[in-house]
């Protein structure tokens, strides 16, 4: 593991990042989730595309990268763009999970493949929008303590700064993002995802105007529990382009 360190908006950021393969000539990075780190997908994919030098880092205030301020995903993205100038880097792919989709969206690079990608705002079940309703109306009697009480399960036990970030980007509606899109695209998906559900998928796949759209069996996280034929799928991707 290797720190480097980045200044955004007067803001110090010292990115935690792995590099594997590093005399390949073509580059991957690997973007996790939220509430999640860089050694989840290098446990996923560290065998995968043995032709590229892979990049695997922490976003800031995950993993071993630290975070005292709020950020939202265009302040992810823009980090992470001057952390690839920093190491003279501009990936031929960027794989994003979840939140790490979103980013990747931002990046816009050559070629893309987003799994389970946040980004698209789904109807809220009634119990979830019950709870908003309540929220509101004992907000007045002390946010700090209804604030712990009511977070959701991402959000809990977060700093505050990291709560507030959470709040920032947890709801946020990507679709013209997707839409914009340049790059080529692999959308890959657990067919039994609950944290963003099929639909969602495939949503982003209609909207982005060059995507492979794929299902496979599984959750949220379908490429950790049986990364094969999520390899397989993106290797064979990435030789047609």
């Amino acid at each position: 593991m290797a720190i480097k360190r980045i200044v955004h908006k007067s803001h110090t950021f010292d990115i935690a990042y792995d590099i594997k393969n590093p005399h390949e000539r073509k580059s991957a990075l690997f973007l996790h989730g939220w509430g999640s780190d860089k050694e989840l997908m290098m446990k996923a994919f560290s065998s995968s595309l043995p032709n590229y030098r892979h990049i695997y880092l922490d976003l800031p205030g995950f993993g071993k990268s630290g975070n005292e301020t709020v950020l939202t995903t265009s302040g992810y993205a823009d980090i992470v763009s001057e952390f690839l100038s920093r190491i003279e880097t501009r990936p031929d792919v960027v794989v994003g999970h979840s939140f790490g989709g979103k980013v990747a969206a931002l990046l816009d690079p050559g070629t893309i493949v987003l799994l389970s990608s946040a980004g698209i705002v789904m109807p809220k079940p009634l119990k979830v929008r019950l709870k908003i309703s309540l929220f509101k109306m004992l907000k007045p009697l002390g946010s700090d303590r209804l604030g712990k009480f009511f977070a959701s399960a991402d959000a809990s036990g977060m700093p505050r700064n990291m709560y507030e970030t959470f709040k920032n980007v947890v709801d946020e509606d990507f679709s013209d993002i997707f839409a914009g899109l340049s790059s080529s695209t692999l959308v890959c998906w657990g067919e039994r995802d609950s944290a963003t559900p099929l639909e969602a998928g495939k949503r982003i796949a209609a909207l982005i105007p060059d995507a492979n759209f794929e299902i496979f069996e599984g959750d949220h996280y379908f490429f950790l529990h049986d990364s094969a034929p999520v390899i397989k799928s993106m290797e064979d991707f990435l030789e047609k382009i």
